[in-house]
């Protein structure tokens, strides 16, 4: 008993503790995978936006078009500024960085201007303060409201400073040793950085995959500590000089001794919940064209003024030539602006996401209580299978649900996806074990049947070997023939191998057709297939299956004639067309292992199994490919179908309604299918009726409405009895039904 159990007990150990140790290191690969999960439940439940007092000045394409190409005049840009001013902006927050003086100054072209009288007249106009300094206008500007402007944090090595605007109160650990650190820096020339009233970091963080989904609120340069541009303009807005920044070993924070990081901000009266580095989780709510103006609104005296009083703007651009675009979780060409927009907006409504710290924690300790369960579980004989199974649904559902309601409900992001896979696996690699053995026995049983019997009938013999006797049993079937049409003048077109070769083409697609639907083949006759459906196994609705496999057939054919005459073009060879006629009937039947002790087959039997070959003959009379009884019909879906006649099959003396299917229920919904159903029933009751003219009629409007379905020759035939009758009529007594000769 301990020789059996090792085995079966220490490799699901081993894979348990690979999977444990491969979540603790935490690869970036599986990290990675983890922020794609959590992508996809902002994609199916996006944070709603709700409209904040924050705005994004887009200098989108349209007002680069309208004002000139960047970089602007730092005139312009200070108009921009002013005209946000005057329409009542709370705080001017710029998302651009100007590193080197403005070309377009007067003290600039000097140089290019050539005439000593023009460069003389230039410098006067300068000294007597006529001309200024663009870079000195824009720094004025800056001065005059609460703006806030930006540094890039890059890394490459610098010795630069960005200015620091606001006051830095810590609590608990040193903030500086969490935060993501970058060696160099962009800033603004320093007569803009000194003129503004903040100044922020205008950095993303960017994972491995080239999305961004944290905004920072403070960042480290060179072991400083730095607000973001996000945190400025709150800042600003708020009235606040200082912002307070709380990390593990402060008061009220729980962290057992270790250095776990940041864990808030506070601004004013706002609190902001960051991760260890200081960064907010961006709750994203996707493009949002509420969210932003264009700048040439601004700027055009002649267009509708934004509406942006009292509101914090942020000015930058969308525009794609300026590569200030990101991708985020819900837009893959987010402009950089807009993330600093969304966070602020996540800070006002106190709308965040957050990953515990605790969380790997918890996901590391569900995967190992799964996984041994899972294998005690196993361990024990016969209960095992079904206990650990039941266990497993249950617990990966529910690791699932929960982690959803944790999103959803408490904006908490906990992994469903990890933890799923490795129960799965621990599940897998111990019924793996339990199954070899198993298998052994079936795979002789299915290496000796599986060449000549039903792949579902091996099956239940693999199950149980008992089975192998002769004996039948009755049950309802749905049984289908299939024929190839005008066989005999192919066949005299092609040798044998030819002959064989176009068959196979042939029978491997239909049989796959019926496989598909759960049918069991019974025979190969020649070009004729024969299948059933709801034995040896139950199949519910087998009437719907059996039907849908005679559609599916008809559809494949076209497909492979289209291949024989491509083929056949390309050998300048004339092409072979193939034709099918497919009888359905359900009913009653025997069906067993017929035959011999020696040699047996699994075959069906019985009235209802000569009816389906009849009606797979009639197709060639109505000039259909499908021919089906009325109890084919019966307790499935509605599909397309139309009735044929009353007819008596030839060996039958009771007629029997026959109808042609045209398409699954989703046809019999169609419009065009419902006129021409409509139609079709009165004709078929002005036939009956003996009402000639009437029912000639009806024939002609037919025909036009069946376009679609392709039955021409079904009111050809009608034509031609129509013709019969009106030379020749019936007896007054005449009940319609139609005697068929042939088979």
């Amino acid at each position: 008993m301990t020789r059996l159990l090792a085995p079966r007990v220490l490799w699901p150990l081993l894979l348990l503790l690979l999977a444990v140790v491969l979540r603790i290191a935490d690869p970036p690969v599986l990290e990675e995978f983890r922020l794609r999960v959590f992508d996809n439940y902002q994609r199916l439940a996006p944070r709603e936006y709700v409209p904040a007092p924050v705005v994004v000045l887009d200098i989108d394409d349209e007002t680069l078009s309208r004002f000139g190409q960047w970089p602007w005049p730092r005139t312009l840009v200070a108009h921009m500024i002013d005209q946000a001013f005057v329409s009542g902006a709370a705080v001017v927050a710029l998302d651009i960085v100007f590193a080197e003086p403005d070309r377009t100054s007067p003290n600039r072209i000097l140089e290019s201007l050539g005439d000593p009288e023009l460069i003389r007249t230039v410098q006067a106009r300068m000294e007597s303060g006529e001309l200024l300094d663009h870079d000195q206008i824009l720094a004025e500007m800056l001065a005059s409201g609460p703006t806030v402007t930006g540094f890039v944090l890059t890394g490459g090595k610098s010795t630069a400073k960005p200015a620091i605007k606001t006051g830095l109160a810590t609590a608990g650990d040193d903030p500086s040793i969490h935060l993501l650190n970058y060696p160099g820096v962009v800033t603004n020339l320093p007569e803009l950085e000194q003129a503004s009233a903040g100044n922020g970091s205008l950095n993303a963080i960017v994972d491995s995959d080239g999305v961004v989904r944290r905004v920072p609120i403070i960042i480290g340069y060179q072991d400083g500590v730095y607000p973001s541009l996000t945190a400025e303009a709150l800042r600003l807005a708020v009235g606040a000089s200082t912002m307070i920044v709380k990390a593990s070993g402060a008061s009220g924070q729980t962290a057992f001794g270790e250095r776990t990081g940041i864990a808030e901000v506070k601004i004013g009266p706002f609190v902001i919940p960051t991760d260890r580095q200081g960064n907010i989780v961006l709750r994203d709510t996707g493009p949002v064209p509420e969210r932003s103006v264009p700048a040439w609104r601004l700027l055009d005296p002649s267009a509708a003024p934004p509406d942006i009083e009292g509101k914090i703007v942020f000015v930058g651009t969308s525009a794609a030539g300026l590569k200030d675009q990101h991708s985020s979780p819900l837009d893959p060409t987010t402009a950089g602006v807009t993330l600093h927009a969304q966070a602020l907006e996540q800070v006002l409504s106190e709308t965040y996401l957050e990953r515990p710290d605790w969380a790997a924690g918890a996901e590391i300790t569900f995967i190992t209580g799964l996984g041994l369960a899972i294998i005690v579980l196993f361990a024990v004989p016969k209960v095992g299978t079904l206990a650990a199974t039941a266990l497993s649904v249950v617990a990966i559902g529910g690791s699932v649900l929960l982690s959803w309601q944790s999103y959803t409900g408490q904006a908490m992001l906990f992994d469903p996806v990890y933890p799923s896979i490795v129960g799965v696996m621990i599940y897998s690699g111990t019924s793996l074990l339990r199954f070899v053995n198993t298998e052994t026995e079936r795979r002789r049983i299915r290496t000796a049947f599986g060449r000549y019997m039903a792949p579902a009938l091996v099956e239940r013999l693999a199950e149980d070997p008992s089975h192998l006797k002769l004996g039948g049993e009755m049950r309802e079937l749905t049984l289908l023939f299939c024929d190839i049409r005008g066989f005999t003048s192919i066949s005299e077109r092609l040798n044998a191998e030819e002959l064989t070769a176009l068959i196979n083409r042939f029978l491997t697609p239909m049989t796959d057709l019926i496989l598909e639907q759960q049918g069991t083949i019974d025979k190969y006759m020649g070009d004729c297939i024969m299948a059933f459906w709801n034995a040896p196994l139950d199949v519910a609705d087998h009437r719907g299956h059996g039907l849908r496999s005679a559609l599916a057939m008809k559809r494949r054919l076209v497909a492979l004639n289209a291949d024989l005459a491509l083929e056949a073009a390309t050998h300048g060879e004339e092409p072979i067309e193939l034709g099918i006629g497919i009888g359905l009937n359900a009913g009653i039947a025997c069906v067993g292992n017929m035959g011999s002790d020696q040699r047996f087959d699994y075959s069906a039997l019985g009235d209802t199994v000569n009816l389906a070959s009849r009606l797979e003959g009639q197709c060639k009379t109505y000039g259909v490919e499908i021919v089906v009884s009325q109890e084919t019909l019966e307790s499935t879906e509605p599909f397309a179908a139309l009735e044929l006649d009353l007819v008596t099959v030839k060996g039958k003396t009771e007629p029997i309604h026959v109808f042609t299917v045209l398409g699954e229920p989703e046809v019999a919904e169609t419009a065009a299918f419902r006129d021409l159903e409509q139609k079709h029933a009165g004709m078929i009751a002005a036939y009956r009726g003996q009402q000639w003219t009437e029912a000639r009629t009806l024939v002609a409007e037919c025909r036009a409405m069946s376009e679609p379905f392709k039955i021409p020759g079904l009111y050809d035939l009608y034509d031609e009895r129509l013709d019969q009758f009106e030379r020749d009529p019936p007896p007054a007594d005449w009940d319609g039904v139609f005697v068929a000769t042939s088979k």
